[in-house]
């Protein structure tokens, strides 16, 4: 091999690779991680359904949202949800007792619900699905995520809606198992105020 030729080939390399590290720290900060985001006072996690025919609301007062998410960069977004079960509340001390019990959230086995995403996709006009998966009553189901996303500066908002078969998780199985005693597909809608960290 001649060396003259292995001498040029090895400050081609060399120079290619001086190019692609100038281009790497050039690059938008978006290009490079998408922002991660804490949660100001205020946002909300709300479940909704129908027991006996009538509807009802009710919310989690306590849970934590990691969330890293960029338009520009969904391969490297991420939700990270853990939620206390013990902070339902439904409006009624009756239903949230029964809520809480073995039947349905079993609080006293597994107090904490998760919900973890890091597959997401654009659906258009500042909409977005995230494929995620929700673990509840140590059951892991995937739960698809449909939210709306709109930043300005280091502010955001998140406001999504997704349906979760309570059955698949054995929410309220045996007795309760009857869509005429409470609707199997269970809503759930989640609003966050968002702050670049």
């Amino acid at each position: 091999m001649n060396p003259h030729r292995m001498n040029m080939s090895t400050s081609t390399l060399r120079t290619l690779g001086a190019l692609a590290l100038a281009a790497l720290l050039s690059a938008p900060a978006g290009v490079l991680a998408a922002t991660a985001w804490s949660t100001d006072a205020g946002s909300t996690l709300e479940f909704s359904a129908s027991a006996e025919g009538e509807a009802f609301t009710g919310r989690f007062g306590r849970f934590d949202a990691k969330i890293v998410f960029d338009p520009a960069d969904l391969a490297g977004s991420s939700f990270n949800v853990e939620i206390d079960l013990a902070s339902a509340d439904s409006a009624s001390a009756e239903r949230d007792e029964m809520l809480l019990g073995s039947e349905f959230f079993d609080v006293a086995n597994t107090p904490k619900a998760t919900y973890v995403a890091t597959a997401f996709r654009e659906l258009g006009a500042g909409r977005f699905a995230a494929d995620g998966t929700l673990t509840l009553r140590g059951i892991a189901k995937p739960v698809v995520l449909e939210f709306d996303w709109s930043a300005d500066g280091g502010n955001a908002t998140l406001k999504g809606q997704a349906s979760v078969n309570r059955l698949a998780f054995d929410v309220g199985a045996g007795d309760w198992s009857d869509a005429s005693t409470i609707v199997h597909e269970i809503g759930v809608a989640t609003s966050l105020t968002l702050r670049a960290q």
